[in-house]
């Protein structure tokens, strides 16, 4: 079964003191880096570790092929960032609750947060969802709502959100079915609910959008941006999908 950990927002000076805690506590266990990552004008500082590499776990890949890609920040997360960012919270959403699958250092998380979003922030990994609660924190003063989240054992309740939003998730061919028929349960009833997939083209994404359908799910729009940087050049692709007939 899949477990949660719920975190709830507490007193601004209880928060305070929480947020930095954590953060000297993850700065002790690992060997750590922080960037400085653009959203549009705006700079957020992203605690990270060093080098993913030190995280891999022998016994952790052969129980579930488990790597540990959280820890890196990826082209699809920088590009989704800021368009949500962009296009705020919409003033016909009454409950503008938002869930992050694979939130990975929290970047998506924390533009959603500016932007006027309700955030839950899911991962596979429990630390994922320490070092997003930090960069939350030092970015915002406050923290997001975290769950620990296998796709695979979904819990019986996993809520109702008007968005969903997930960077780069796409890359092993079992996760496209996975992924769509947790859309289908968690996405709120009404014309307004969407997700918001970004892709850079991995090897399930063409099996995701051919099984949307099944699901009761479609393609509403797509946008294509450039990611730059370095040696590093993709085109992102944003899907925003909807529920048949809204």
């Amino acid at each position: 079964m899949a477990e949660a950990n719920g975190h709830e927002a507490a007193s601004p000076g209880v928060g305070s003191r929480a947020g930095a805690a954590l953060r000297r506590a993850l700065e002790r266990e690992f060997t750590t880096a922080v960037d400085a990552v653009a959203v549009g004008e705006w700079q957020v500082e992203l605690l990270r570790p060093r080098n993913s590499d030190d995280l891999i776990s022998e016994a952790d890949f052969v129980r579930d092929e488990r790597l540990p890609y959280w820890a890196d920040l990826w082209p699809s997360a920088r590009t989704l960032a800021p368009y949500l960012l962009e296009r705020g919270v919409p003033a016909d959403v009454p409950h503008p609750r938002l869930l992050e699958l694979g939130c990975g250092l929290g970047l998506v998380t924390i533009a959603a947060m500016r932007a006027g979003w309700d955030v839950t922030a899911t991962d596979y990994y429990a630390d994922a969802l320490r070092f997003t609660r930090a960069n939350a924190w030092t970015a915002m003063r406050r923290e997001p709502a975290t769950h620990l989240l296998d796709w695979r054992a979904l819990p019986a309740e996993i809520g109702s959100y008007e968005r969903i939003v997930a960077a780069d998730v796409l890359y092993e061919h079992a996760y496209a079915p996975l992924i769509s028929s947790l859309l289908a349960r968690a996405l709120a009833p009404g014309g307004r609910s969407e997700a918001v997939i970004a892709d850079p083209g991995r090897i399930a994404a063409p099996a995701f959008l051919e099984g949307l359908a099944a699901d009761g799910l479609r393609v509403a729009a797509t946008e294509t941006r450039p990611f730059v940087e370095g040696t590093i050049r993709q085109q992102i692709t944003l899907y925003t999908i909807r529920r048949a007939g809204s």
